[in-house]
């Protein structure tokens, strides 16, 4: 089979993703399983370097050919994809991430009405964690562009590559990749603050540059968007902190404590009775309590004020997990093997 009909059969099947790799069969993820297409031939590595090099352009072939990985993103027909080339025992391996054209509203992906929120902010940092392939890139688009639609903005979104394509509404977008538009995070990010943005999406916090001038952005009057992989509210401040040298903590927990508006935790689960999955959310919101805690280095007191805190706008995961059990949309088990905090879920649900 050529590329373009994997591409389409992921499309077909309402699939998330596609891997390449040889020796083993194509595979695409549905609701969020893996199915090896075992109809088909198994793949070898001359047939998967036969359907990528030619998606490639000069300058991203040697990319991929010095740094053996490469991102960009790749479009067929109307549809977008999001690509990641690799190399697994010296082959060539390839996982297509399919991303929906259409940006979908919170209500329409299912997320609670308190994300409204951030997009109504004038200044600071939101972060959306969670582990990879949990919905982060749809549930920012959908913020991102909730913006758009309501306000007159310059919106500068760092991406690699770019996912989602914001149609034209109220504000301006200017949409940087990385390799393509810019040479690395930091490099567009330093540019970013003299490029009269009112907001700034970076697509990930990945090191101790890019976190520390995402922070100076937000303190200087800039609303930033980023994700951080980690699994919880506390655990995403403790690896901001913890990625500067010591003597420099104390003051980047004083920056965070003030620059942090909001922490979302997303995961995707599985809806009950259908192949279909729903996002979990856990909202921190930043109040003078959190801010107090993230100033003393006391994080482990950030899901007691979760927990008393729902007034302000913040939501327990497990509370999140309990409505969408007593709702009928998952199952008692599925809340109790997604919870974060396993006694606390127990507590709730008995």
């Amino acid at each position: 089979m050529e590329l373009s009909q994997f591409l389409q059969l992921v499309i077909d099947k309402k699939a998330s993703d596609l891997h390449l790799v040889p020796s083993y069969f194509p595979t695409i993820r549905v609701n969020g399983e893996l199915f090896q297409l075992t109809t088909l031939e198994e793949l070898t590595p001359e047939n998967i370097e036969k359907m990528i090099f030619p998606i490639l352009n000069h300058e991203q072939r040697e990319i991929l050919l010095a740094n053996r990985e490469l991102d960009l993103a790749y479009k067929l027909k109307d549809a977008r994809f999001r690509v990641n080339l690799y190399y697994a025992q010296n082959f060539l391996c390839a996982s297509f991430r399919y991303i929906q054209t259409r940006i979908g509203s919170l209500e329409e992906l299912g997320l609670p009405a308190l994300l409204h929120q951030c997009t109504d902010m004038r200044q600071g940092l939101v972060l959306l964690t969670g582990p990879t392939g949990e919905g982060k890139s749809t549930t920012l688009a959908s913020l991102i562009n909730e913006i758009n639609q309501k306000y007159a903005k310059h919106i500068i979104t760092i991406e690699d590559p770019i996912e989602y394509v914001y149609p034209k509404y109220k504000s301006i977008i200017s949409q940087r990749e990385l390799h393509q538009d810019t040479h690395s995070w930091t490099a567009a990010l330093k540019s970013a603050l003299r490029e009269d943005p009112d907001v700034v999406l970076v697509g990930e916090m990945r090191d101790f540059e890019t976190i520390s001038l995402a922070l100076t952005a937000a303190e200087t009057g800039h609303l930033v968007f980023s994700t951080l992989h980690t699994n919880s509210a506390p655990e995403s401040i403790d690896r901001i902190i913890d990625t500067f040298p010591p003597h420099q903590q104390n003051q980047i927990k004083n920056q965070l404590a003030v620059v942090l508006k909001m922490v979302i935790t997303q995961r995707l689960i599985p809806k009950q009775n259908s192949l279909d999955r729903i996002p979990a959310v856990e909202i921190l919101f930043n109040n003078s309590a959190v801010s107090n805690s993230i100033r003393e280095g006391k994080t482990f007191l950030i899901p007691n004020i979760l927990e008393t805190s729902e007034d302000e706008g913040s939501l327990l995961f497990e509370k999140n997990l309990l409505s969408l059990y007593r709702s009928g949309v998952i199952s008692k088990e599925t809340a109790h093997s997604y919870a974060i905090r396993p006694k606390e879920i127990e507590r709730l649900i008995k």
